[in-house]
């Protein structure tokens, strides 16, 4: 008997990886409910989950949504990244990426910002240049107003160059931006885009291959169990039934001497 057959749920890395994208920056009040019923819109969905507290019960700010495919699953990270969901931008990205393995030090600081531009309007902007692992503004906690400046984080120093080149001292809503490089959190002064990085980051691809190459590998924070959707019903299967496979008749090769 099937494990779906006898209530057993599989192990998230048993799943579509490659089809399951993770959300971010959720605000409590956003429900599994809620996350399948917008997330529905972008195609099928197979499963929402959302991990909660087992005392609170709340959930701490992410979740996972696994689609019936992959395309709709890169079209909801087009679609979805950064809208605004009970006034937070939510992060939407592949549950297959685990940014710590992707980050390489191409993270730039965006000053002098409108504070009318916000997350989404950002990564439309600076996405132009190259795959972004992150994007930031800095708000006012209190009255979630823009502090005028935030961070993007690319996962390749070409990008990032590139970025940098043409967007500083341009024009972005009414104010003119400043980019350059952030300074790092655990050095003083120092900067992200040094030589050490650059060269670190020309060999990380071959490293990561490797890891990656492992079978059955996945982020220790999705090796998680998910619940089945709230709407399906797993069916038993009918009596006779066969794989699809079995149900088409293969014709016998020909024979010997007379050409396919």
């Amino acid at each position: 008997m099937s494990l779906a057959l006898a209530g057993v749920v599989p192990p998230l890395y048993e799943r579509n990886q490659e089809a399951t994208i993770y959300i971010g920056n959720l605000d409590q009040k956003v429900t599994d409910d809620i996350v399948w019923e917008l997330f529905i819109q972008c195609g099928p969905v197979v499963n929402v989950h959302i991990p909660k507290d087992k005392i609170s019960g709340e959930h701490q700010g992410y979740g996972f949504v696994e689609f019936k495919s992959e395309e709709d699953a890169d079209y909801a990270i087009k679609i979805m990244h950064m809208i605004k969901l009970y006034g937070k931008p939510i992060k939407v990205n592949k549950a297959s990426q685990d940014k710590r393995t992707q980050e390489v030090g191409a993270n730039l600081f965006i000053g002098n910002l409108d504070t009318e531009i916000d997350e989404k309007t950002l990564y439309e902007t600076f996405s132009a240049f190259g795959h972004i692992l992150s994007t930031k503004i800095m708000r006012n906690p209190e009255t979630g107003v823009s502090k005028g400046y935030g961070f993007v984080s690319y996962d390749n120093f070409e990008s990032s160059d590139g970025a940098l080149t043409a967007m500083n001292g341009q024009f972005l809503g009414t104010k003119i931006i400043r980019v350059e490089y952030a300074f790092k959190k655990d050095a003083k002064g120092e900067r992200h885009g040094s030589q050490a990085e650059r060269l670190l980051s020309a060999n990380r691809p071959l490293a990561q291959k490797a890891l990656l190459g492992f079978v059955g590998y996945m982020p220790t924070e999705l090796r998680i169990p998910l619940p089945p959707p709230p709407s399906i019903q797993i069916q038993p299967l009918q009596e006779g039934y066969k794989p699809f496979s079995q149900q088409i008749p293969i014709p016998p090769p020909p024979p010997p001497g007379i050409p396919k």
